[in-house]
């Protein structure tokens, strides 16, 4: 998903309900605040985003590609969890995660498994995703593979994959064994909160 960071122009709209302010009380403001989840049930109809320890990043419209990959990754998960049963569930992007429940943390992952029902209700997930997968876009790179990743950990998310379409790549991290590897999209993948489940990205060719 892409993603750019709050902008002065953004500052301007949503703080003091856009009253006039010189150029360097909005940059002192956009560096000062911290957002909160009540920022983001404030945006505009239409209008997405995500909060990064108080820091509010817009997310774009997807490409083709990246739903393309979206919809077979999900069909695949959801198959696999049916056949086999149990408590977990797969839900797709747009879906909203409170990954540390502190009002500052707000991601919405291309996918969440999520193994605690707990966690659940009509609004979301209340803590961190069992598996999580984000498909990288051309301008969500330093996103995806820095600051979520490290949200990722910190928060308890226990797998962590990024797709990455340009680069024909996926990567596994297990965080809870402190490990991570590469693979192309010409080969198997493990999941590793399953023992017995695979993905073939071939098949997205």
């Amino acid at each position: 998903m892409e993603h750019r960071k709050m902008e002065r122009e953004d500052i301007f709209r949503m703080v003091e309900g856009g009253k006039a302010r010189d150029s360097k009380e909005v940059k002192r403001m956009s560096e000062d605040r911290l957002y909160t989840v009540r920022d983001i049930e404030a945006l505009p109809e239409g209008e997405r985003a995500e909060l990064i320890d108080g820091k509010m990043y817009m997310m774009a419209s997807p490409t083709l590609t990246h739903q393309d990959i979206l919809m077979w990754l999900s069909a695949r998960i959801w198959s696999y969890i049916k056949e086999q049963g149990g408590p977990c569930k797969v839900l797709p992007a747009p879906f909203a995660v409170y990954i540390k429940d502190d009002g500052h943390n707000y991601v919405e992952p291309d996918i969440s498994v999520i193994c605690d029902q707990d966690k659940l209700d009509e609004k979301g997930c209340h803590g961190a995703p069992d598996w999580v997968i984000e498909i990288v876009s051309p301008s969500s790179k330093t996103m995806d593979y820095i600051r979520k990743c490290a949200l990722y950990e910190a928060a308890g998310v226990r797998e962590y994959w990024i797709v990455d379409p340009m680069e024909r790549n996926v990567k596994v991290y297990n965080f809870e064994c402190g490990t991570w590897r590469q693979y192309t999209f010409s080969e198997r993948v493990k999941v590793g909160i399953y023992e017995d489940f695979f993905l073939d990205f071939g098949e997205t060719a």
